[in-house]
């Protein structure tokens, strides 16, 4: 059963500016090491950072949280086969639990302009009285 559908854009520009402003604090609050060394090991850096922070953005809008969770507790992985995924941690991972996902879809797109992310949010309703 799907518990939840994320969609986020995100403008490659703001991404750019982010980073040229105050980098090292941006990326600490938002990324975790492994997206930093895959982001900055690409071409053209800020298209990546962008990508990943519509999927953050699109997850948080699946599950129905806010920022609270934190940024670095959701992060953009690779599978084997080079397939997007994500790694939830800390909080993120126990309100996904606690809401019966068991399996999140992700797949990222962009333009020299524009980042996108789609996320869908795949397992079983759990209750009040269950979660509880």
């Amino acid at each position: 059963m799907i518990l939840g559908i994320g969609l986020d854009l995100c403008e490659v520009g703001r991404i750019r500016r982010l980073l040229e402003k105050d980098r090292g604090r941006f990326i600490r609050r938002v990324y975790r090491e492994s997206e930093i060394a895959y982001c900055d090991a690409r071409r053209e850096p800020e298209i990546h950072y962008a990508a990943r922070f519509a999927a953050k953005e699109a997850f948080l809008k699946a599950l129905g949280r806010g920022w609270r969770l934190g940024w670095t507790q959701v992060e953009v992985v690779r599978t084997a086969s080079g397939k997007p995924d994500l790694l939830l941690t800390g909080k993120a991972a126990e309100v996904a639990k606690s809401r019966g996902v068991r399996r999140v879809h992700l797949t990222l797109t962009h333009t020299p302009d524009t980042a996108a992310a789609v996320i869908v949010l795949e397992g079983n309703p759990i209750s009040e009285e269950e979660g509880a």
